[in-house]
C-alpha cells in the first residue's frame, strides 16, 4: 500500500480512537531505520506512523549540511517510494519542533505540501508537530492557530503539545516536576484557540507525567486516567464527548497498565523512540563484540570482510528493530488491525 493519503490518515485515527487502540509511532534516521518500523508494522499486521524529529532530519541531510528539510523531504520522498511494497498504511509525520526551529523545518515542510496539493497531489507528510511547550500557553496557541490553518489547507493534521513533557528531546528539556500536568484549564483555553475539528484537525500531546527517554521506577510518575478528566471537562463546557485525539509522548519504558488506561481514555499515538533505538543499537553491539576480530584489522591481520561488511551487522539490526515496533503494536492493540 502506498504512503497514507489525507482520507485514509484520518479514517487511520477515526479507527483507533473508536477501536480504543493507538499506532506506535517510530522515529527514524536513515533508510535502515525506516526499512525496520515498515517491516515491523507488516510483521504485526498493524498500520501505523513513522516520525521525523529536527535532529533526525538534520542528520538525514548530512553532515556536510545539516540541512533538515533536506533530509526531512529525502526520505519522505524514498519512504513514499518503498511503502508502496507493504501490506499496510503508513503515516508521515515530524515529531517535535520548537519555536527557534520552525522557520527552518516545519514552515517549509507545510509550505512545500501546500504546493502539491494545490497543483493536485498529496502532500508530502500527514501530520507536523508544533512543540510549544516551552512557551506560554497563550504564545504557543496562538502560535498554532497560524500553523493549524495552514496545516488545514495543506490537508495535514497538526500535533500540538501544550504543556511539557520531561527529560530531553533534541536539545529541549524540562524538569521533572508537578508541571508535567496538564489541567482541565489548558485544555479549555486549546479548545478556545483551535477549536473542535472545524478550524482543521489536530492531535493534543497533553502532559500527564510523560517523560522522554527511560527512568527506573519510581522516578516517574504516570498519571494517565488524567486524560478522561480533560476529555470530561471539554464536554462539560463545550458538549462533544471525547473531544480529544490524544498522543502518549515519552511512551518507551511504559508498563502495560499505563498504556491500557491512556488507551481507554483516548490516546490514538504513542511515540516511542529510546526504545526502538535501543533495540536497534543492541543487535550491532553484540556483533561487533563476538566478531571483534573480525571488524577490526587486528595486529596487522586483514580482518574479514564478512564480518565488517555492513550489510552483515545492519540486516541484525533491522531485525531487532522491527521486532521491538511488533511488540509496541501489540502493547497498543494495533497489531492485527490494519485497514483493508
Amino acid at each position: 500500500m502506498p504512503i497514507a493519503t489525507p482520507e485514509v490518515y484520518n479514517e487511520m485515527l477515526d479507527r483507533a480512537k473508536a477501536g480504543k487502540f493507538a499506532y506506535p509511532a517510530i522515529n527514524v534516521t536513515s533508510s535502515q531505520t525506516l526499512n525496520a518500523a515498515l517491516r515491523g508494522f507488516a510483521e504485526a499486521e498493524s498500520d501505523g506512523i513513522v516520525q521525523i524529529s529536527t535532529g533526525g532530519a538534520e542528520f538525514l541531510g548530512g553532515q556536510y549540511s545539516k540541512d533538515m528539510v533536506t533530509g526531512a523531504v529525502a526520505l519522505a520522498e524514498y519512504a513514499h517510494i518503498l511503502a508502496e511494497k507493504y501490506p499496510v498504511n503508513i503515516a508521515l509525520h515530524t515529531d517535535h519542533c520548537p519555536k527557534d526551529k520552525l522557520d527552518g523545518y516545519v514552515r517549509p515542510l507545510l509550505t512545500l505540501s501546500e504546493e502539491r496539493v494545490k497543483a493536485g497531489r498529496n502532500p508530502l507528510f500527514q501530520s507536523h508537530m508544533w512543540d510549544g511547550s516551552a512557551e506560554t500557553l497563550a504564545d504557543n496557541l496562538s502560535i498554532a492557530q497560524e500553523l493549524l490553518e495552514q496545516a488545514r489547507r495543506a490537508n495535514i493534521v497538526l500535533e500540538v503539545e501544550i504543556t511539557p513533557t520531561g527529560g530531553e528531546e533534541d536539545g529541549v528539556t524540562h524538569e521533572i516536576n508537578d508541571s508535567l500536568y496538564t489541567t482541565v484549564d489548558d485544555a479549555i483555553r486549546t479548545v478556545e484557540a483551535l477549536g473542535l475539528g472545524e478550524k482543521g484537525r489536530y492531535l493534543l500531546a497533553a502532559s500527564f507525567g510523560n517523560v522522554h527517554g527511560v527512568y527506573k521506577p519510581g522516578n516517574v510518575v504516570l498519571r494517565p486516567e488524567l486524560l478522561k478528566e480533560l476529555n470530561d471537562g471539554v464536554a462539560a463546557k463545550f458538549g462533544k464527548q471525547s473531544p480529544f485525539d490524544f498522543v502518549f509522548h515519552g511512551g518507551s519504558g511504559s508498563s502495560e497498565e499505563e498504556i491500557r488506561t491512556a488507551l481507554e481514555n483516548g490516546v490514538v499515538k504513542m511515540n516511542i523512540d529510546t526504545d526502538t533505538q535501543y533495540a536497534f543499537t543492541r543487535p550491532v553491539a553484540d556483533h561487533m563484540f563476538r566478531h571483534y576480530d573480525g571488524v577490526l584489522k587486528v595486529d596487522g591481520e586483514v580482518g574479514d570482510k564478512k564480518q565488517y561488511d555492513p550489510r552483515t551487522w545492519g540486516k541484525l539490526a533491522e531485525a531487532g528493530m522491527a521486532a521491538r515496533v511488533v511488540v509496541a503494536a501489540n502493547n497498543l492493540r494495533s497489531a492485527g488491525n490494519k485497514m483493508k
